[in-house]
């Protein structure tokens, strides 16, 4: 925590947002999860707490494949002193040859401030452009029964290609209270920005006061309340998949990705949007590359849905 970093008064459950002071440059909180994924495979990453989706399932295209080959380590083709975890999806419009993707970690996140920086992309590597692709952060509980109402989830997602009203570049911040699959009923809250993105993305979320509040690039561009906060403890996650609703007519196949630089977590928190990068690069210039001291919950991982 640095200059301008807030805590709240609030109580839920046994958690507690405690009212602190400013704190000068180099005093770090007491409970973060940073990781710049400066790996070369994935088996590195599982040793700091990810995982990868093999279920089947909701969201996407019907008995699409969750790939797992699909999360790879490379060099940031933007900086080569960088590196990335890249997210590739691809598919050819048909279910046995679509395959997403989706990584995740440890099920322990509620209040706090949330943040990532991540690449996305308008356009595919190869193959026909149009499909509906969904590159995504967020954070997410199992959905224990339809219309659970300790349900929580809490969305970036980017549709380069449009989708869900929209047929223009959108990025929808989506807070959740509840949902059920058949038929079809949400509960939630959401906005969009319908400008590209394609490039760099420093994406913030603070929760904490009853209230969520999305940034990108350090405006803030949602706020939701109440009536959508989260209940219980979730795992963060990135994905990257198709709208089943919106695909090219085309059997050609076509790949997508999106990069992403570094995730970073303050437990009961809320870091100012403008100090958040600079947490992140006080803990790069010490030569950390992962870091976890949240508190494990009672809940057992989770990487689906």
């Amino acid at each position: 925590m640095k200059n301008s970093v807030f805590f709240s008064l609030a109580t839920l459950g046994a958690s507690m947002l405690i009212a602190c002071a400013s704190q000068p440059l180099g005093a770090q909180p007491t409970q973060v999860m940073f990781d710049d994924f400066s790996y070369t495979r994935f088996a590195e990453a599982q040793k700091h707490g990810w995982q990868l989706r093999s279920e089947v399932g909701h969201p996407g295209i019907k008995n699409a494949t969750w790939w797992h080959e699909g999360v790879s380590f490379h060099v940031d083709p933007h900086n080569p002193d960088n590196r990335v975890m890249r997210l590739t999806s691809k598919t050819d419009g048909s279910a046995a040859n679509t395959r997403h993707v989706q990584v995740c970690h440890k099920r322990k996140y509620l209040e706090g401030t949330y943040a990532a920086r991540v690449y996305f992309t308008d356009k595919p590597q190869y193959g026909p452009d149009g499909d509906g692709v969904i590159q995504t952060f967020y954070a997410i509980s199992p959905l224990a029964a339809p219309m659970d109402k300790n349900y929580s989830e809490m969305d970036f997602e980017y549709l380069p290609n449009g989708g869900w009203g929209t047929d223009r570049h959108a990025l929808f911040a989506t807070s959740w209270e509840t949902f059920q699959l058949t038929p079809w009923t949400k509960v939630n809250a959401y906005d969009y920005d319908i400008n590209p993105l394609e490039g760099w993305n420093t994406l913030v979320l603070q929760v904490g006061n009853e209230t969520l509040k999305y940034y990108i690039n350090g405006k803030l561009y949602a706020e939701h309340g109440s009536d959508v906060y989260p209940e219980v403890a979730m795992s963060i996650n990135f994905n990257q998949w198709f709208d089943p609703n919106k695909i090219v007519n085309s059997s050609e196949m076509r790949q997508y990705y999106q990069d992403v630089d570094w995730v970073y977590f303050v437990k009961d928190s809320i870091v100012a949007v403008n100090e958040v990068s600079k947490q992140v690069q006080q803990l790069r210039s010490q030569n950390i590359k992962q870091k976890d001291t949240v508190a494990p919950s009672e809940y057992a991982d989770y990487c689906s849905l």
